[in-house]
């Protein structure tokens, strides 16, 4: 089934949403999730969640951020990038009010870091933080893991055993839950040679985060 796709006016410009809607029964919750600022919602982990949290009750809403529907090859500032949410998640709620399902907020690399800044503001129920940028490759002191327990809201993070902005073991165990994603890197590819395939690596995505969805939804 095609997605719903609209936009949604920023001060920073147009976001384009898409939303494809829980099948095959009640739905549970909105799942909104933007990319990283190196991709847009091709991105091999939001194409696969996009494609199977639907039959598990979740409305799913793929962002792409103002800059990336202008064409522009850079992301912007971190403030840019939060201008460029708030809005979306105003209109989500506005769509979600007859339902009045909990929202939760999501996305990869530099998406994750936006949910994560903007999870008070918006008033989401939770945070799906994938590929968290937990600090610039080779560089650990430069930690971001402030902000990320900065949302105040129940977190999950799914990150790549190879993943250079930091790997599963470097997140405090009194903190977000952890999701390892064994062989996998930033992107979440995984090496021909690994004792492990692609498809099993995004198998393991989509069926965690589904299940923490459905157990913070409340909505078993």
């Amino acid at each position: 089934m095609a997605p719903e796709v609209f936009e949604v006016d920023t001060p920073v410009g147009a976001a384009r949403v898409s939303v494809h809607r829980a099948r095959g029964g009640p739905a549970r919750a909105w799942f909104v999730a933007s990319h990283g600022a190196g991709g847009g919602i091709e991105a091999r982990d939001l194409v696969a969640l996009a494609a199977a949290l639907p039959a598990r009750g979740m409305h799913v809403a793929l962002v792409e951020q103002p800059w990336r529907v202008a064409g522009r090859r850079l992301a912007p500032a971190p403030k840019t990038l939060d201008a460029g949410w708030r809005p979306v998640l105003t209109e989500i709620s506005r769509r979600n009010r007859a339902e009045g399902l909990p929202v939760f907020g999501a996305g990869r690399s530099a998406g994750a870091r936006v949910a994560c800044r903007m999870a008070g503001e918006t008033g989401v129920a939770g945070v799906v933080a994938l590929a968290f940028p937990l600090h610039p490759p080779g560089r650990p002191e430069r930690s971001r893991l402030a902000e990320l327990l900065g949302a105040g809201v129940p977190t999950l993070v799914v990150q790549g055993e190879r993943d250079s902005f930091g790997g599963p073991t470097e997140f405090p165990e009194e903190g977000p839950s952890v999701l390892a994603v064994p062989f996998a890197d930033h992107g979440f590819a995984v090496p021909k040679r690994a004792a492990t395939t692609q498809e099993a690596a995004l198998a393991l995505i989509t069926a965690g985060v589904g299940d923490w969805l459905v157990a913070a939804s409340g909505r078993e």
